[in-house]
């Protein structure tokens, strides 16, 4: 049984969380003889559909207060304190679990070098152990970005600790090597994987449709933001743009989804103002995103990763409305792909319930139609695959053990080396 330890840190919201979790799923689902620990600081793990073969120790939550800021979110204890455990906690996995492959989300030392000491670890007294580091496709503006590599030493970290670094995207929408300024030693190691094609939704449009009363035909907008847990503006600039959407859209019905992590407050005041308004249905948390955005005719939503794959994959009309601080990744992502025609992009800034309403009347008027929108390569979970499979049969090479031919995984999307997958 191949082993593969996975860290995913989660200080904010779903994406990291959900990202790696689509990754091991697709693992599991090609590799038979996988088994996976997952190491994580989500609060909601629980609440995901883990694949088989899979388990998981939670890590005590942290939550992002700032850029690089982090405070304990439900122990009450100093911050030291609980970063001294979590590093602990991962030390011993890695002691006791022996992974022959290592998977590291986003952060090459972990939060505040929770995982260097692991990683160190790992290198001293298990030669066999192949890294991968994987990285979605921006990180921040390039300035802050090389900033905060070069002063806590990740170009370091990665050249030492790292045989594989996988990015979630494509060179075409962000060249990560010449942005932030990697080194040749890295860009050696570096590989464009595509962007993560989302799994088709459990439930038929239709019964979606049925299920909000839809008559047949009639327009149908979601709304969604992700975990949720600073979406409060964008759902109320949305409820404020109903009446003059009832206007401009006769007989539209839109379905907001806040997220878990909507504070108690926001969600209070959302079915406040959603009371009256029969046209307009608002929901938790769905583990099903994939359903109800398929069943929609325009998607409206902030920027984060995840989230932007889904309207890909989908190929759905979409304006997104991306979040700016502390961090200007969403914006990074949103000005890139609407200069690129995949959807229309709204700086919150600039936000208004009479923007917005216009910005979603003519999506529904004009959609952009799927097959006119530029490629988009979509085949990361195949070549991170690959790239799993090739190391694990590296490592077997270093430990003296007779490697097995590194399996070759179906990829729909590449055909003679060239990625062809389009929005969809």
């Amino acid at each position: 049984m191949t082993k593969m330890l996975v860290y995913s840190h989660d200080t904010y919201g779903l994406g990291n969380i959900r990202r790696m979790l689509a990754i091991c799923t697709h693992m599991a689902d090609v590799s038979p003889d996988l088994s996976i620990l997952l190491v994580t600081g989500s609060p909601l793990i629980h609440g995901f559909r883990l694949p088989p073969r899979l388990d998981y120790i939670k890590l005590p939550c942290l939550t992002r207060i700032d850029r690089e800021s982090y405070r304990t979110k439900h122990l009450g204890i100093d911050l030291d304190v609980t970063l001294q455990l979590r590093s602990g906690l991962i030390l011993n996995a890695v002691d006791a679990f022996r992974p022959d492959l290592v998977m590291v989300d986003k952060k090459p030392l972990g939060i505040k070098s929770e995982l260097k000491a692991a990683l160190a670890h790992l290198k001293r007294n298990h030669r066999h152990a192949r890294t991968v580091l994987v990285l979605r496709d921006i990180i921040d503006s390039a300035e802050a970005t090389i900033r905060t590599w070069r002063t806590k030493g990740y170009y370091d970290a990665i050249y030492r600790f790292y045989d594989r670094v996988a990015v979630l995207g494509c060179p075409e929408v962000f060249d990560f090597r010449r942005e932030y300024h990697l080194p040749e030693s890295l860009v050696q190691r570096t590989h464009f994987c595509g962007y993560v094609r989302r799994e088709p939704g459990r439930r038929d449009p239709a019964e979606i449709r049925k299920e909000l009363n839809l008559r047949d035909g009639g327009p149908f907008v979601l709304v969604t933001a992700g975990g949720g847990e600073d979406s409060s503006r964008l759902m109320e600039t949305y409820l404020a743009a109903v009446p003059c959407l009832d206007r401009l859209v006769p007989g539209l019905t839109s379905l907001l989804i806040h997220g878990p992590e909507l504070p108690e407050t926001g969600k209070r005041k959302l079915r406040e103002l959603t009371r009256a308004r029969p046209n307009v249905v608002l929901r938790d948390f769905t583990d099903d995103p994939m359903s109800y955005m398929a069943a929609a005719d325009v998607v409206v939503s902030m920027g984060g990763y995840n989230t932007v794959c889904e309207i890909l994959t989908l190929g759905k009309p979409a304006i997104v409305v991306p979040r700016v601080r502390p961090v200007e990744e969403q914006w990074i992502r949103a000005q890139r792909m609407e200069k690129l025609g995949l959807f229309r992009a709204i700086h919150p800034d600039v936000l208004t319930p009479e923007v917005l309403a216009h910005g979603v009347a003519s999506e529904l008027a004009s959609p952009r139609a799927a097959a006119a929108m530029p490629w988009v390569d979509l085949n990361a979970l195949e070549r991170i695959a690959e790239i799993l499979s090739g190391l694990r049969a590296d490592g077997l090479r270093a430990a003296g053990t007779a490697a097995r031919p590194a399996a070759r995984f179906r990829n729909p999307g590449v055909r003679n080396g060239r990625a062809t997958a389009g929005v969809r």
